[in-house]
């Protein structure tokens, strides 16, 4: 890459966010966080954790690898290597922004990358396995950051440790909380994170809480001077 292109804070960056959710009485909650007012990309809005995909991410090693039908979309018109480095950027991303693990414990094979070096040195090896592929979104021309973002959909239950810890946090994301799904909507939430939510709670509704393989994932693509809507089958 050159210093040209890594200075350009616009330039298009594959991105990966976690939708964390677990079963309470009320029905499903879901983790959310609020961004800083000074942050450049949706400043004081409540967003799921996530983040760009960084080198590193591209040869992590799973203790328990993403799942094939949620990697074989993730690869669709894609370069190789790349559904697996978006499952460690969310995992490493969830992680780095509530203090949350996806992982199961053991030994790294090889070098740890610098992002990883906390994660490695708490004896977890990262698990992709409860991750599933829900939607992918291209931000618009014009914005501060664009990002061609993958969504995932995770259960609180794979997480390693107590899921209302967020003491190993980063301060990206304040305000941590679980929040109703049926109540999440009325955060202050930029547009693509309201049709996320509508998308994950049809989807739960239909498997009755479970999280199952979507028929297909919704992609809103704008990439280019047109914006188009499409399923990924």
């Amino acid at each position: 890459m050159t210093k040209a292109a890594a200075a350009d804070k616009t330039r298009l960056r594959d991105a990966a966010s976690v939708l964390l959710v677990r079963r309470a009485p009320g029905g499903p909650q879901v983790l959310m966080g609020m961004r800083g007012a000074g942050a450049a990309f949706m400043p004081s809005k409540y967003v799921f954790p996530g983040g760009a995909v960084d080198e590193g991410d591209r040869n992590v090693p799973f203790a328990a690898p993403l799942d094939p039908a949620s990697a074989a979309r993730l690869a669709q018109h894609a370069p190789e290597g790349l559904a697996s480095a978006l499952a460690a950027a969310a995992v490493r991303e969830l992680w780095e922004e509530t203090g949350l693990m996806l992982g199961a414990p053991g030994r790294w094979q090889g070098s740890v990358p610098s992002d990883w070096q906390g994660f490695a040195a708490s004896g977890m090896v990262p698990a992709a396995a409860a991750l599933t592929f829900v939607f992918r979104a291209i931000t618009p021309p014009g914005r501060p950051r664009r990002f061609d973002a993958r969504f995932f959909l995770a259960d609180a239950a794979a997480v390693q440790g107590d899921p209302e810890d967020f003491s190993g946090a980063c301060d990206e994301l304040s305000h941590l909380h679980w929040v109703a799904l049926a109540e999440a909507r009325r955060l202050n939430l930029p547009f693509i994170t309201e049709v996320v939510l509508a998308e994950v709670a049809a989807l739960l509704d239909r498997f009755k809480g479970a999280i199952r393989q979507p028929e297909s994932v919704p992609f809103f693509d704008n990439a280019g001077p047109q914006s188009t809507f499409r399923r990924l089958q």
